[in-house]
């Protein structure tokens, strides 16, 4: 409310004993003011005199209960600045789980953005995003999924290298890395197979289009993709210049960075190993992760679920004797055997398929609604997918559908004998495009 004009509180502190009955109900009414205010001005003006009642009060409550006293808010900003200085997070989020760490009273983290913005140590953002803003999506169990990555690096003397890290897109642990002189298939296969040895094989492995290491897009089979494929690890790519796709892994990178350089300058490859070494220590045992539900490290969410089962080496599979899970469909009708019979290698574009094989591959065109047929089930995908070409696999295990771009648009259990229409919701895993 604006304060009234000190003409108008003179008024009302000289205010007539003797005024006609009705005349405060209609200076209320001319001046736009309430009956409260009024005698509240005229029992100043009669306590305290009229001067008293020609300035405005202040609302300042007289007890402030919640108030955060000026020692919480050095230690704030203590633990804000040894964060800092140590090269990890030191955001509200960050600072508030270190005080609760360390047994402090720790603030809310609204309280705590207040308190950093009083004392000119954080800027406002008043245009960032809110976390609601966007949507994510993850694996549901360890290695579902790993996701590689290299950035590079400078070392003393300006002399330039690369780090790989290899990430688990569940967990977001960090899985192994690796310092190499530069971006090469070898360093790729170092810390891969650096990970493996202890953490077990990945049922996928998620890269960019990097020649060294998945260049399939550029017709090359490099030596990671072979080496994976040997294992039955199945190697997806995210879209040309869509670094989103790794959206995790970029975002590793950029907390080794700020850790990094609080360090110092590394002059080998020996001395930088060591220092990424330290960083993955804290970063999977010692940080909570923001990404993660309730804030846990990343080692607390790999050990919460259990891994996931490695996949088959395909020479595993033509040799072991085993009975497939796949659920082979009733006997074909006369004009089904005639379309069956009738699929050849060149015709890949079909909007249905059905085939007594337990595995393969073969392409399908999306019909307009986002749905493909196979073997007499529909699938709805995604609209976004109308028209385009889709690759199936399928094996005793589950039925996979896979963007022209290399993208998982989802993955199914086989369904029940009987089913006729099989939705999103009933996937394994279904992608999730951020808005």
């Amino acid at each position: 409310m604006i304060p009234l004009m000190r003409r108008l509180r003179l008024e009302i502190a000289q205010w007539p004993d003797d005024a006609p009955r009705g005349a405060v109900t209609t200076f209320c009414e001319a001046h736009d003011i309430s009956r409260k205010t009024f005698y509240k001005i005229l029992a100043i003006a009669r306590e305290e005199g009229q001067a008293a009642a020609l300035e405005p009060r202040s609302r300042r409550p007289k007890a402030s209960p919640t108030r955060l006293e000026e020692t919480v808010k050095d230690q704030a900003v203590k633990v804000r600045a040894a964060l800092e200085s140590s090269g990890l997070d030191h955001g509200p989020i960050s600072v508030h789980d270190k005080m609760k760490a360390l047994g402090m009273a720790a603030p809310s983290t609204a309280a705590l953005a207040r308190i950093f913005r009083e004392r000119n140590v954080a800027r406002n953002e008043p245009k960032k995003k809110p976390r609601a803003a966007w949507r994510r999506f993850v694996y549901p169990a360890p290695n579902a999924c790993w996701q590689l990555d290299a950035t590079e690096y400078v070392l003393s003397g300006g002399r330039q290298c690369v780090i790989f890290q290899l990430q688990d897109d569940h967990s977001r642990l960090a899985i192994a890395s690796h310092v190499a002189s530069g971006e090469t298939s070898e360093a790729a296969l170092t810390v891969v197979k650096k990970g493996m040895a202890t953490h077990g094989v990945p049922q996928r492995l998620l890269t960019d289009n990097g020649t060294a290491l998945n260049p399939t897009r550029l017709g090359v089979q490099g030596q990671l993709v072979t080496f994976m494929s040997s294992l039955g690890v199945s190697m997806i790519t995210g879209k040309p210049y869509k670094p989103t796709t790794q959206g995790k892994n970029e975002r590793f990178h950029r907390t080794l960075f700020r850790y990094l350089d609080k360090q110092p300058i590394a002059r080998s490859l020996n001395e930088l190993q060591d220092h990424v070494d330290r960083f993955d220590v804290i970063y999977n045992t010692q940080r909570p992760h923001q990404g993660l539900p309730g804030r846990i490290t990343p080692q607390q969410a790999w050990e919460a679920t259990s891994v996931a089962e490695p996949p088959r080496p395909p020479a595993l599979e033509l040799a072991a004797p085993h009975v497939p899970v796949f659920r082979t469909p009733e006997p074909l009708l006369a004009a089904e055997q005639v379309e069956y019979q009738a699929i050849a290698p060149e015709q890949t574009m079909l909007g249905s398929l059905i085939t007594t094989d337990p595995t393969g591959q073969h392409t399908l065109k999306v019909y307009s609604n986002g749905t493909v047929s196979f073997n007499r089930v529909i699938y709805y995908l995604t609209t976004r997918m109308a028209y385009r070409p889709v690759l199936i696999d399928w094996n005793s295990e589950a039925i996979t559908f896979i963007s022209p771009e290399g993208e998982i648009i989802a993955e199914f259990d086989w369904p029940p004998a009987g089913t006729k229409h099989v939705g999103m919701k009933s996937a394994r895993y279904a992608f999730q495009q951020a808005p």
